[in-house]
């Protein structure tokens, strides 16, 4: 198994949307029994909590779903929507609900994995959207509640984009959340094939 060096609390402490660019080519990683897969993150979308009426805690929302978004930065946030899972950073410190979304990675460890999860995609579409990605990286509902600082799912140094790397623009999927989805909160490495349509 690789030695991956999950970085450390403090990372998640910075402001959401700060946060939201710097996830920007970390390293997910994922250990199951089938084995490690990884991928460095090349799109993500931020959710600024009880202001935001595209996050799941607008207005302080507070339900059995949402309750791991209340506590410790570097949480993991999972949920369901339709068939998928969708994988979240958890920020903004204990009681401001705020997460990142991780929209897609660029496969870097493991592709033989996603490529049997992912039978019959070619490569390309193996990681590129949320519920994608977690598919073929095998994060599932079960890692809800867990933290990114340690096993089995984490968040490692991998390497780093230049700011004019970056491009941002409105999030996307949220049509129904009036002004919110007009927010320039979606951000992604720029011309990067894994990033979702």
């Amino acid at each position: 198994m690789t030695d991956y060096q999950p970085l450390d609390r403090s990372f998640y402490m910075q402001p959401t949307l700060e946060l939201a660019k710097q996830l920007l080519g970390c390293l997910l990683v994922k250990e199951t029994d089938e084995g490690i897969a990884s991928g460095y993150i090349v799109e993500t979308e931020a959710y600024m909590g009880p202001r935001d009426r595209a996050a799941h805690s607008y207005g302080n929302r507070r339900t059995k779903r949402t309750e791991i978004m209340f506590h410790e930065a570097g949480s993991i946030y999972t949920y369901t929507m339709h068939t998928h899972t969708l994988v979240n950073v958890v920020c903004g410190g204990i009681g401001q609900p705020e997460a990142v979304l991780i929209r897609s990675v660029e496969p870097y460890e493991g592709l033989d994995l996603m490529k049997r999860r992912r039978v019959g995609r070619p490569q390309k579409e193996w990681t590129s959207g949320p519920g994608k990605l977690t598919k073929a990286m095998g994060i599932t509902p079960a890692d809800y509640g867990g933290v990114f600082t340690k096993p089995p799912l984490m968040i490692c140094e991998g390497v780093r984009y230049e700011p004019h790397n970056i491009s941002s623009g409105p999030r996307i999927g949220i049509d129904n959340t009036g002004e919110a989805r007009d927010y320039p909160w979606r951000f992604w490495v720029t011309g990067n094939r894994y990033v979702s349509k």
